[in-house]
């Protein structure tokens, strides 16, 4: 296996230089369907059996759709899952990779573009010896805005089979195993007030003074939760008001949480809810809260058979025992984990450079992460 990989080195790094090449920023999603069409071919020529999924345009998302591919006929599935929407780029320059010392650089790099190549390169390594089942691949093009989409579509319409034995995807874990993700909560909160000319202050309802009110013990929630290994950033967007010199007549602040899989997301809505109504009775404040994202965290025990098989791979192939972490944001395993279906994110990108200027992906580290692949899926596939 890990000499079959090595043989096709510059081949998978072929592809992430072409994957790195097509801008699939998201937002505000651009050349999705151009993305996908490369994967596809890739896919074919891997013996992969792809299919190209459309999705209905939502927002300003570019030809939106998912690449589904399957190996092997067995009655068992593993799924391995990725998206190929990026974050914007700081400059365009990053959609040119370079490939030096062992790494190639570029956006998307390590979130997850090469990622993904390790999971094909991986399906393509055991698609001749799976004997009790099959790898269904699903790659999606929205994570970066939320994945309602991508892989909420897999959800809704049944794409998913509860009865699946895991799921895995390529996220930058750094060799590490995410058996745990955080949940999400975001709200905007909206203040109206009154305008008036600075001159006549007095006849108006000044809605920032309001916002300071009804913030003040949000920003205490969030010290709170905190402490409890919840992250909760309020104000990371916020404005309002016509101009310098006029009363703002409206204000508004946003609050986002990223929350520890013990915390019941039901109830700390309520509770947010509860705060700042009471924030806004206080002083007659008119405030309105809109949700604009809430969703679930994902958990899956070390202990599973599912999460043990998982550590077996990367110990046989990497050398060192696996480690389990919390992934600090929200992964699309929460999607699979709905269902019943344990899931894991595990890739060879590093979180570190994820985003950022200079991502990159260590080339001898995605041939093992594809190894890893290849040999989780012998392991329950097999």
């Amino acid at each position: 296996m890990n000499a079959w990989l090595d043989h096709r080195a510059d081949e998978m790094a072929d592809l992430l230089v072409r994957l790195i090449a097509v801008e699939s920023e998201n937002p505000p999603g651009r050349a999705l369907g151009r993305c996908a069409r490369l994967l596809s071919d890739a896919m074919d020529e891997l013996g992969l059996n792809p299919e190209l999924i459309p999705l209905d345009a939502e927002r300003d998302l570019d030809e939106p759709g998912i690449v589904r591919g399957t190996v092997g006929s067995g009655e068992k599935t593993l799924y391995f899952h990725g998206h190929f929407d990026v974050v914007p780029a700081q400059n365009r320059a990053q959609f040119t990779a370079r490939r030096r010392d062992g790494r190639i650089v570029g956006r998307g790099s390590a979130d997850m573009k090469g990622g993904i190549v390790s999971m094909l390169y991986g399906a393509a390594a055991v698609k001749e010896s799976l004997a009790d089942g099959r790898i269904v691949i699903h790659l999606v093009c929205d994570e970066e805005t939320g994945s309602v989409t991508g892989a909420g579509h897999l959800r809704r319409s049944g794409m998913i089979d509860p009865r699946a034995v895991a799921m895995v995807t390529a996220e930058p874990s750094g060799g590490r195993i995410w058996n745990a993700a955080r949940g999400a909560l975001s709200l905007k909160v909206s203040v109206q007030g009154k305008e008036a000319h600075v001159g006549q202050a007095d006849r108006g309802v000044n809605a920032f003074h309001h916002l300071l009110h009804v913030a003040r013990p949000v920003e205490a929630y969030a010290r709170e939760m905190a402490e409890e290994q919840s992250m909760v950033v309020p104000g990371g967007l916020f404005g309002g008001g016509l101009n310098f010199n006029v009363v703002p007549g409206d204000a508004y602040f946003t609050i986002d949480g990223r929350y520890h899989p013990r915390v019941d997301l039901d109830r700390e809505l309520k509770r947010l809810n509860g705060i700042i109504t009471h924030a806004a009775d206080e002083i007659g404040a008119d405030v309105s809260i809109e949700v604009t994202q809430q969703q679930p965290p994902a958990y899956t025990d070390p202990a599973h058979p599912a999460a043990v098989a998982l550590a077996e791979a990367v110990t046989e192939i990497n050398g060192e025992d696996a480690a389990f972490e919390l992934c600090e944001g929200i992964l699309e395993t929460r999607w699979y984990d709905q269902v019943g279906i344990p899931a894991f994110g595990y890739g060879a990108g590093l979180l570190g450079v994820s985003h950022g200027p200079d991502e990159y992906v260590d080339e001898a580290a995605m041939r093992r992460c594809a190894a890893v692949y290849a040999r989780y899926a012998d392991l329950m596939l097999g």
